[in-house]
């Protein structure tokens, strides 16, 4: 299987994630322990590792639940399937695109306004600027005023300082891809009905109501002078993003702080919008997998980790994948070696205890420690989580890293293949017959390698040899702005004058 590299714009680097603020705070207890590790985290691993683990019918089942949850779900609203969110998007974009526009990336816990100057087909892209600005943390537990309030400001900003490589034509309105990564159903390509916050916001006045009249609203507020033309989530613009580039890419996929997947459907394989005219006779739709839950093996640490969120019983694929939940899960299982056997000696570190002191990057970084005296993950856990640690227990922090991290990998690429068998149903030979590629971003996917390699081993296991080598899985590099941006071009009220 290949990786080929999209680069479009500079990289955006791999965010913290959200700390305690979202989380119960958790007991605290002492346990006695010796230097080296004894028998009560050994125990402890063994049988993380047995609930852990992804063996080739595992993933199949995984694979072919999603395959069943995403059939389900666009059959009916509100059944026993997945979102499986029409997008509205009918046509990607061609490449005639041409003319100044600005894209919103509102999707995790940094907020990002770029902008692209597009040349047409024989220039396409000439040049892109972008910043990228931290939500408060207030503002994700805030009101909908105070956050889109905040968006505007910071894109008002951004507007003003255009340069010279960018040329705006007078008597337009500037136009805005708004890329909205939250679960929306979406009743046109510029409106959408927030159904709930996900990623751990928590934001109040703004479920059930339009993403982009609240935007508007906020612009308006400003008189700022600028329109919506198309709203999509962060996995929509990857997917377009990429596909300006190469015309094979039909799913998409992100993996970073959050999660979620989209691809091109067939218009007659969508029963819910019955009677919904396409162009193209395709849409593309927003599966939101991160709400999956079957056949995934889950452990006490899960469950616990699961109850003590804002949102119990929801979102269990994405707890189990992505990069807001990975370093939760490792925390929660050393606290009870350390509480249970002694894994770091006489005491329990407070800081320790704490939910979220230990980030995905965290473990990314220890993984990459290759020293003899794993002197890196030391430093790093006594940095990060207070504890002295001997070489012993570095090794046993180590294993519980690859094994959080492998089950993450391997279910995500079985999510990957359930997409690729939904698509073969409608069209036969899709797989087997031709190319495909498969467009990935977000930091967890770019900037962790372990999890990166068992994703695509697990694809490779699931598809066999000979129908792997005609699915390319793509970093596709900050895919989702160029898309976005590319989309509201796609769809602009001038599109007729390019």
């Amino acid at each position: 299987m290949s990786i080929a590299t999209t680069t479009t714009s500079s990289a955006v680097g791999y965010s913290l994630f959200p700390r305690s603020q979202q989380w119960r705070t958790p007991r605290f207890s002492m346990a006695l322990g010796s230097d080296s590790v004894s028998a009560g985290p050994i125990t402890l691993l063994t049988k993380l590792k047995q609930e852990c683990a992804t063996p080739l019918p595992l993933l199949q089942q995984v694979a072919d639940h999603m395959c069943a949850q995403m059939r389900a779900g666009l059959a009916s609203d509100g059944g026993p399937g997945l979102p499986m969110i029409p997008t509205y998007v009918h046509d990607l974009p061609t490449g005639n695109e041409k003319g100044l526009f600005y894209a919103l990336d509102l999707g995790g816990t940094n907020f990002r306004v770029l902008r692209v100057q597009l040349g047409g087909k024989d220039e396409r892209v000439i040049a892109t600027e972008f910043e990228q600005v931290s939500i408060p943390q207030d503002l994700m537990f805030g009101t909908s005023e105070e956050l889109f309030d905040f968006i505007a400001l910071r894109l008002a900003e951004f507007a003003a300082k255009e340069d010279g490589r960018f040329h705006f034509l007078q008597g337009r309105k500037r136009e805005i891809g708004f890329t909205f990564s939250f679960p929306v159903k979406q009743t046109s390509i510029d409106s959408g009905i927030l159904i709930k916050w996900t990623k751990g916001f928590a934001v109040s006045g703004a479920v059930g109501r339009d993403v982009v009249a609240c935007l508007n609203e906020a612009m308006e507020r400003l008189k700022l002078d600028m329109r919506v033309s198309a709203l999509v989530n962060d996995t929509v613009g990857t997917l377009a993003g990429a596909e300006y580039y190469d015309n094979d890419v039909m799913v998409a996929v992100i993996l970073g702080t959050g999660t979620n997947a989209c691809y091109v459907e067939q218009i007659s394989a969508i029963p819910k919008l019955h009677g919904h005219v396409s162009s193209s006779g395709k849409m593309i739709i927003s599966t939101e997998w991160g709400a999956f839950s079957n056949s995934l093996p889950l452990t006490e640490f899960d469950r616990e980790m699961d109850a003590a969120s804002i949102n119990p019983g929801e979102q269990i694929f994405e707890k189990t994948i992505s990069g807001m939940y990975l370093g939760e899960i490792v925390r929660r299982v050393l606290l009870k070696m350390a509480e249970v056997g002694g894994l770091f000696g006489n005491s329990v570190s407070q800081k320790l205890s704490m939910p979220f002191i230990l980030g995905t990057p965290d473990l990314c970084a220890m993984q990459q420690d290759n020293s003899g005296d794993l002197q890196a993950v030391g430093s790093l856990l006594y940095d990060k989580a207070g504890v002295e640690s001997n070489l012993s227990s570095r090794k046993t922090v180590l294993e519980v890293c690859d094994t959080i991290v492998k089950r993450g990998g391997n279910l995500a690429g079985a999510g990957i293949v359930g997409i690729l068998q939904k698509m073969e149903e409608n069209s036969k030979g899709i797989i087997s017959g031709k190319r495909i590629v498969v467009a990935i971003d977000g930091g967890l996917y770019e900037n962790y390698p372990q999890y990166r390699a068992y994703l695509h081993h697990s694809v490779k296991e699931l598809l066999g040899t000979e129908k792997s080598n005609k699915v390319v899985i793509e970093h596709s590099k900050d895919g989702s702005g160029i898309g976005a941006a590319l989309l509201a071009a796609s769809n602009s009220i001038y599109k007729h004058q390019f």
